[in-house]
């Protein structure tokens, strides 16, 4: 059985983040065949062009990672109705320097959690737009733009029952896309 290895962006630096706690949630539904990781970008500097041929080890571990990736997952809250800095900062050190971007067909989904009723529906924009210009294919659907709640999901990092099945169709669908993006047929 062929095994794909899905790298797992986390837009939230806090350890305890509610996306960091869908992402484990989201790893832990996957199929035996998905082996995901989490890739480190809270060390990453701040991208400076000046830098593209001399990467610090931080920057040569995120291409080395995104490289050997099957596909991405990128998980993140909305900030000021945009998705964060660091998670911005890394998809910057990765498509650089031009014309060797580590992103540029590579299939993704995003998702992420936030307090507000929409969730993280403008931030997912952002990532999409940036997303198209760096030619990752992005699942487009189902959308899941999540509002926080006590029961989205548990300590145990299992799905809560309300959110379990709608979580589960979207494992499910980005399964299917990844599968798909890595298929003779693309």
């Amino acid at each position: 059985m062929k095994k794909y290895k899905i790298a797992v962006l986390v837009g939230s630096l806090r350890k305890e983040s509610w996306n960091r706690q869908l992402a484990r949630v989201l790893m832990g539904m996957m199929p035996e065949e998905f082996e995901c990781e989490f890739v480190e970008i809270g060390d990453l500097p701040l991208y400076n062009q000046d830098d593209d041929y001399t990467p610090a080890e931080p920057v040569a571990r995120l291409r080395a990672q995104i490289k050997a990736a099957d596909g991405v997952l990128l998980i993140s809250p909305e900030y000021n109705r945009s998705l964060s800095g660091v998670l911005k900062n890394a998809l910057d050190h990765g498509s650089r320097p031009w014309g060797e971007s580590v992103w540029r067909d590579k299939p993704a989904g995003v998702i992420g959690v936030a307090g507000g009723a929409i969730g993280t529906a403008v931030a997912q924009q952002h990532m999409r737009t940036i997303m198209a210009a760096l030619n990752m294919p992005t699942m487009g659907h189902p959308e899941a733009f999540l509002q926080y709640q006590e029961d989205l999901f548990y300590d145990d990092n299992t799905p809560g029952e309300r959110s379990k099945d709608f979580l589960q169709n979207w494992v499910d669908s980005y399964v299917r896309w990844i599968k798909l993006h890595n298929s003779d047929l693309v």
